[in-house]
């Protein structure tokens, strides 16, 4: 087992087993909505469903990235993810896919469309290895395997700062993300993991062509306390290890960019009113990672009771927001409570 291998089996275990790694701040806990005590609506009549990148999900929900590799624990968690994904209608995303260059064995844990012929899926990269050797020839092999409907270039500066063996050159990569945005013949969404898009990212990205960003807040797994855990002194990872942006205020520092930019939302989302609150806020969709690992290690039924508890979740909200549809509440910063 490589050297990159034994990290993603560390990674896995340590958020899996370890609760302190999910933060758990509950920044949409500050948000309230308006309830409507005569919403004017069935529950039954409500259509959760959104259009996404061309394709129908059955409401707003991304498996957000997790893992790849060869070991057999990988393609177990991304084949339930993948089986479950297909079955309930909603969006996945990969792991980083960097190690399949290094590792043969890897590629079958990113070959999914066997299971999840329809569903939407999302390749990954790490943008900071377009200053190492990952190239636009590099990015399509990633979208080839999986068959990918859509490339996320994820943004760690303070993941690789902490890492033991991080690569940390994050100078002039908007102009070798632009290059990737105009070469590749899919969208590229641009995502942090776990720290958040300030407005200066926003504007770097949109001049870079980006059209898809996933805000990735603070608030859930911490990737700084993680790559602490894998140190030989922690406590860097443990200082640094609730810095940065909340996903609810990254949103709506991004709101004005709407009309230029589809905006995903994840980082500390763990309900289904969770995920009402981030649509209404300008979100298109809505990720959850962590709530999903341990369930997919078991099978794909047990990762689909979590998505079918999210969607009550969800339509629970929808029906109290008296809301049939989703273009009703989504981007609709009325609803909320002012204090």
């Amino acid at each position: 087992m490589s050297e990159l291998e034994k990290r993603k089996v560390e990674h896995v275990k340590i958020v899996a087993q370890k609760d302190e790694m999910d933060r758990r701040k509950f920044y949409f806990d500050e948000i309230r909505l308006t309830h409507r005590a005569l919403p004017e609506i069935d529950l039954k009549a409500i259509d959760p469903s959104v259009e996404f990148m061309g394709k129908k999900l059955s409401f707003p929900l991304l498996i957000s990235s997790m893992t790849g590799g060869g070991d057999k624990l990988f393609r177990t968690i991304n084949t339930n993810l993948a089986a479950a994904a297909e079955a309930e209608g909603v969006a996945m995303g990969v792991g980083s896919q960097r190690i399949f260059f290094t590792e043969p064995t890897a590629r079958s844990s990113f070959d999914l469309r066997g299971v999840a012929p329809s569903a939407l899926l999302f390749s990954n990269l790490g943008a900071v290895q377009l200053n190492e050797d990952m190239t636009l020839s590099h990015a399509r092999a990633v979208v080839q395997v999986l068959k990918a409907d859509a490339l996320c270039l994820h943004l760690n500066p303070l993941q690789e700062a902490v890492q033991p063996e991080g690569d940390t050159n994050f100078s002039n990569l908007r102009k070798k993300i632009g290059e990737i945005v105009k070469g590749l013949e899919v969208p590229v969404i641009v995502k942090e993991v776990g720290a958040g898009i300030s407005a200066a990212d926003a504007e770097l990205l949109i001049e870079a062509g980006v059209k898809y960003i996933d805000v990735a807040g603070s608030g859930g797994t911490s990737w700084s306390r993680v790559e602490g855990e894998r140190s030989e002194d922690p406590s860097l990872g443990q200082l640094f290890q609730d810095w940065g942006i909340p996903t609810p205020e990254a949103l709506k520092a991004l709101a004005s960019y709407s009309d230029r930019v589809t905006l995903i939302a994840s980082g500390g989302i763990r309900s289904g009113v969770d995920m009402a609150k981030a649509v209404v806020l300008g979100a298109s969709l809505c990720g959850l990672a962590r709530p999903f690992l341990n369930p997919a290690m078991e099978s794909a039924d047990a990762v689909r009771k979590v998505i079918q508890r999210l969607k009550r979740e969800f339509v629970t909200a929808m029906f109290l927001l008296g809301a049939d549809r989703i273009e009703k509440i989504k981007g609709r910063a009325e609803l909320i409570v002012k204090l």
